[in-house]
């Protein structure tokens, strides 16, 4: 494996584990807090290193990735992009008391959980199409995917306990 390659792979898969720990941490909270959206951005930011340096490698590579898992893909780091400009807009917000800041932060966890189930596709599918032991084609790979994200996003969906 190329120094790039790991170096991608371990940026992406840094972006799943501090993603995953911004979600469901700010969910478990039920609130918005500064560490909350500093997790969204950093996972932003090592998805976006990873993502970018596996689409240099893919343009000089005689392989190539399924256009669907391009296209996933820059649909998962525009909404996290958004995510975490919003979760940074609606944390400010809420600490100068702005009118609906209260009801807003109170609902985010919703579109942490979605942005999150959303962005398990294309990392999903690159997984089972680029790890060679798997290499499943595109379509399993989609259809696998989504299972996953939906299984995903069930869990993340399901109503929190309360004490």
């Amino acid at each position: 494996m190329s120094p790039i390659l790991m170096f991608a792979s371990l940026a992406i898969t840094s972006a799943l584990i501090i993603y995953t720990i911004g979600v469901f941490w700010e969910r478990a909270d039920g609130s918005l807090r500064g560490a909350h959206v500093i997790l969204f951005w950093l996972g932003l930011a090592c998805d976006t290193t990873g993502t970018t340096l596996m689409s240099i490698m893919a343009r000089t590579s005689a392989e190539t990735a399924p256009a669907i898992h391009g296209i996933t893909g820059l649909a998962a780091i525009l909404l996290m992009l958004f995510h975490a400009g919003w979760a940074t807009f609606v944390y400010f917000q809420a600490k100068h008391g702005g009118e609906g800041a209260l009801e807003r932060e109170r609902t985010f966890h919703r579109l942490s959980a979605a942005v999150w189930a959303a962005w398990l596709v294309p990392y999903v599918i690159g997984m089972l199409v680029g790890i060679p032991m798997i290499k499943l084609g595109t379509v399993p790979a989609v259809i696998a995917s989504l299972m996953v994200a939906s299984i995903a996003a069930a869990l993340a969906f399901r109503p929190a306990r309360r004490a």
